[in-house]
């Protein structure tokens, strides 16, 4: 079953850019973690960001969701100003994330986890004490968000249980269960085997093209495998954007990859 993707409009026109990014930069005292980052995104758009460790690409994320507050330039969300806006308040405005830390309730049921996601947009938010209905709306988003990532069959098992790759599945479950109108991948595959980035790669591939998606990611494989346009970061600078081709066929990315430089 494919996920639900919220169509209502936002305040822009057809066509209109759902994510833009001009001139980001943030500065932690006296280092320049990103530097003047510029980036717009198209509806239904995959962008990956790629870069070594160390090129900034998290503390981009952050801002692009609104976990650190951007100290010169500016975000908009669906043509909405958010540049110092929270992570709330873009949520409701229709981002969903992942977390490249596994931000998941471990003594609770892999449902349960989905629930709670999937109440955090509602006025029921805050009410905990109500016993939980297997057949109330919620619930059956719960399951519809568990079915389109894999999990169905573990609904019921304890989060503690799952394998790695099967919370990172959980992780975008509870992203996908939302809503989301825009959804922000952290390094989905950081730590995963290589069947379980298999199994990562197929969910997202299969995931609504009518979703835009923005992918950090160190491997760069993956990024360069699921999605249709790639920026590359290093030292917390933009250093090329392109199609995955172009962005693989870049001297300076693979110097950058392959830890070369030419010297002059």
């Amino acid at each position: 079953m494919a996920a639900a993707v919220r169509t209502a409009p936002g305040p822009r026109g057809p066509g209109a850019p759902v994510l833009v990014a001009d001139a980001v930069g943030k500065r932690f005292g006296g280092v320049q973690a990103v530097d003047g980052i510029s980036l717009t995104m198209a509806p239904g758009e995959r962008i990956g960001v790629i870069g070594p460790n160390g090129a900034g690409k998290t503390t981009l994320f952050k801002l692009l969701a609104g976990d650190e507050l951007p100290t010169a330039g500016t975000v908009e969300l669906f043509g909405q100003d958010v540049t110092r806006v929270g992570t709330a308040r873009r949520a409701r405005l229709g981002l969903g994330r992942t977390f490249q830390v596994s931000n998941l309730f471990r003594d609770m049921t892999v449902l349960d986890n989905v629930r709670v996601a999937a109440r955090g947009g509602t006025p029921r938010a805050r009410v905990f004490w109500r016993p939980q209905r297997p057949k109330d709306e919620i619930s059956q988003r719960a399951l519809a968000s568990l079915e389109s990532v894999g999990l169905s069959r573990r609904a019921q098992d304890t989060v503690a249980d799952l394998s790695h790759g099967e919370q990172r599945q959980l992780e975008i479950a509870m992203a996908l269960v939302t809503e989301p109108e825009i959804l922000l991948l952290d390094e989905p595959a950081a730590g995963l085997s290589a069947v379980e980035r298999s199994t990562l790669r197929r969910l997202i591939e299969e995931l609504p093209r009518t979703l835009p998606i923005l992918l950090i990611e160190h491997d760069m494989s993956l990024a360069l495998g699921l999605t249709d346009r790639v920026m590359c970061m290093e030292n917390g600078r933009h250093v090329v954007t392109g199609t995955p081709q172009e962005v693989r066929d870049n001297e300076t990315v693979k110097a950058i990859y392959l830890g070369r430089r030419d010297k002059k």
